[in-house]
């Protein structure tokens, strides 16, 4: 069945505020485990209740947000305009005024307006320390394969590599077999190469970024003390609709 042009929107509109919402407490690999806020009725000590404790809040605090303007997540179809205005009262508008540069050289950057922005603020206290940290330490790992894939070993082997993934008289393939990609780690020393690197560079990134970490720590844990004490919502999951 062919669907409208509006209901494609708004299926775009509700896939990007879901991603943003479940993932606002995500941290890649690399980052530390954080055992919560002892002695804080309600708050749970392993790592998956916590993230969903505090996608939940998040959640709820989105939602009375748009609630307040007028605005709503429901699923129903709307026209561009006011998909528009959902868009910029949801993630912010106009320019994105927090940014972060990482040591990848990648730029993270986000708006401080917004429902979003408002329930994380609300949440962790300062949106733009809890911003830096959160980017920062979701990265760690990639900022530890940044310095192996700098190291003078691990450029040697991977011209070993190189060298053996490609056959005699032909250039190295775009996508190498798996089987000889296998070997080749193997016999270049690559693999071994970068699991060791990796683990002593993710070593030294946590030392790097102390402070983030502890910024990390520190507002996560007083967003959990939050996300417990919020108290019951207005109106959860009403309110008029942009239709």
């Amino acid at each position: 069945m062919l669907r409208s042009a509006a209901h494609i929107r708004h299926t775009v509109l509700a896939a990007a505020a879901a991603l943003l919402l479940s993932g606002c407490t995500a941290v890649g690999p690399g980052a530390p485990g954080t055992p919560g806020t002892p002695g804080t009725p309600g708050v749970p000590s392993g790592r998956a209740a916590q993230d969903a404790l505090l996608k939940g809040a998040e959640h709820r605090l989105v939602v009375d947000c748009l609630n307040d303007q007028g605005l709503s997540l429901a699923s129903r179809p709307r026209a561009p305009d006011q998909d528009r205005t959902l868009r910029a009262a949801l993630f912010g508008a106009g320019p994105r005024e927090l940014s972060v540069t990482l040591a990848t050289g990648a730029t993270v950057t986000a708006h401080h307006d917004g429902c979003l922005a408002t329930a994380r603020h609300r949440l962790y206290g300062d949106q733009r320390r809890w911003f830096r940290a959160q980017v920062i330490v979701g990265n760690l790992r990639a900022e530890a394969q940044a310095r192996v894939r700098a190291d003078p070993a691990h450029r040697a082997a991977l011209d070993r590599w190189t060298r053996c993934v490609t056959p005699p008289d032909r250039p190295r393939p775009d996508r190498p077999d798996p089987a000889v990609a296998t070997r080749c780690g193997r016999e270049s020393g690559l693999d071994e190469i970068r699991a060791r690197l990796e683990a002593a560079e993710l070593v030294t990134v946590r030392a790097l970024r102390r402070d983030e970490l502890t910024a990390y720590r520190q507002l996560r844990d007083r967003a959990l003390r939050r996300a417990v004490e919020l108290p019951a919502p207005t109106h959860p999951w009403k309110g008029p609709t942009l239709s």
